[in-house]
């Protein structure tokens, strides 16, 4: 079945997301890891889709949920992807722009100068 999560209600969303948990966990339990990330990357795509964009704003960091000590500043905004660098915990910015599910982004955080 072929569907964009743009065209999903909120309710739809949150079936896709369960099934996507239950197929996760099913694939856990086989031991297919790579599989189990696949699974994991769709349903963080599927939760930005109940999130709203405009609680995120270009020029702020905000903490990476999935990755402790990573911070991630957005550049702009585009449907529900920030585009963006990463900032580590020696506080060097990344030179590779790139894009992450808003469901991915954690408080915001006060730039450090």
């Amino acid at each position: 079945m072929n569907y964009l999560y743009s065209d999903l209600s909120v309710q739809d969303l949150y079936k896709e997301i369960r099934s996507l948990k239950e197929k996760a966990q099913k694939a856990e339990q086989m031991g297919n890891i790579s599989e189990v990330a696949i699974y994991e990357r769709k349903m963080q795509v599927a939760i930005a889709y109940t999130m709203n964009p405009e609680d995120f704003s270009p020029g702020e960091i905000y903490e990476l949920k999935m990755e402790p000590g990573f911070r991630f500043k957005i550049e702009y905004i585009n449907g529900v992807f920030a585009w963006g660098r990463r900032i580590n915990l020696l506080n060097e910015v990344y030179e590779t722009k790139e894009a992450l599910p808003i469901s991915l982004l954690g408080k915001k955080v006060k730039e450090e100068d």
